[in-house]
């Protein structure tokens, strides 16, 4: 019988506060992600807006990226994002904003 494949991931040694951070990064970015997948959706009922798309799509997958390339033990980077992500969140969803 194989081996599971939890017998092969590497102990993290994480403390309590980086891995709260880190997950509230990424919950930020998912917030993020999903504002613009809205705006697709809302852009794709209406024509014309084949360039609004196309750039709501390409910021999507730029957070995709920064979020594959999260590191929990990255302190600095994390408490970035969650500023910077938060920011974006707030500019993507709040009227007037």
């Amino acid at each position: 019988m194989s081996e599971p494949v939890i017998g092969n991931l590497r102990p993290h040694t994480w403390s309590s506060e980086q891995s709260v951070g880190y997950e509230a990064a990424i919950e930020a970015i998912n917030g993020v992600v999903g504002a613009y997948t809205a705006l697709i959706a809302d852009a794709e009922t209406h024509p014309g807006t084949h360039d609004e798309i196309a750039e709501y799509r390409r910021l999507r997958t730029e957070c995709q990226q920064e979020r594959r390339a999260l590191k929990a033990e990255d302190t600095e980077n994390i408490a970035r994002i969650r500023a910077v992500y938060a920011a974006r969140l707030r500019d993507l969803t709040e009227p007037g904003a």
